[in-house]
């Protein structure tokens, strides 16, 4: 009993380390591979649709009359993806604060006037939480913008970019140049209007 308590420290001591970034790459591509090996396509964003054919939609439009039995998958990998999210924040967090770069940290202090204390994960907490009146507003709104423009791109960045792309299709690619230009956009034009 104590050598597999020992062992299974070990491991989560191991899991709670920063990891080199291809490691992610190497499990997204086989996780890729046999997805698409299966026939299934990998992305999050038709999580909603089935959200909301859970929730009657499909009785109101055919849009959301679908077999949630072939759905089911999915539905456990978004399942999967929240538990896992709170099992990391909570259970496994890194020991070591995330390394962002001082001329970011310059940046946002200078020129959005965000306080950025070391230690607090990728976001400056002075802004982004649900105490700041505009934090609040431009959470709702940008987890609108986000839902609306996934379903009516048909697809998320995961989808797109990764299951799109690795498949060739020229849709996804000019879907992933719109990401990339929107994103430039907001960086350098309206989050500068914002802040």
């Amino acid at each position: 009993m104590i050598a597999f308590v020992i062992f299974a420290s070990s491991i989560v001591d191991l899991i709670r380390q920063p990891w080199h970034w291809s490691i992610s790459g190497v499990a997204i591509a086989a996780i890729l591979f046999l997805m698409t090996w299966m026939g299934r396509s990998f992305g999050v964003s038709t999580a909603f649709r089935n959200f909301c054919t859970m929730a009657g939609a499909g009785k109101r439009h055919s849009f959301f009359d679908i077999d949630l039995k072939d759905e089911n998958w999915r539905l456990a990998f978004v399942l999967g993806a929240v538990l896992g999210g709170f099992i990391a924040v909570y259970f496994l967090g890194s020991p070591e604060a995330v390394a962002i770069s001082e001329s970011t940290l310059t940046h946002l202090k200078e020129d959005f006037g965000m306080a950025y204390p070391q230690g607090d994960g990728f976001l400056p907490t002075d802004f982004f939480n649900f105490t700041s009146p505009k934090g609040i507003i431009l959470s709702i709104i940008g987890g609108f913008l986000v839902g609306f423009g996934a379903r009516y791109g048909r697809g998320c960045t995961s989808g797109h970019a990764i299951t799109g792309l690795s498949h060739l299709q020229l849709p996804s690619l000019i879907t992933v140049i719109g990401f990339f230009i929107g994103g430039l956009l907001m960086t350098w034009v309206i989050m500068p209007l914002i802040f």
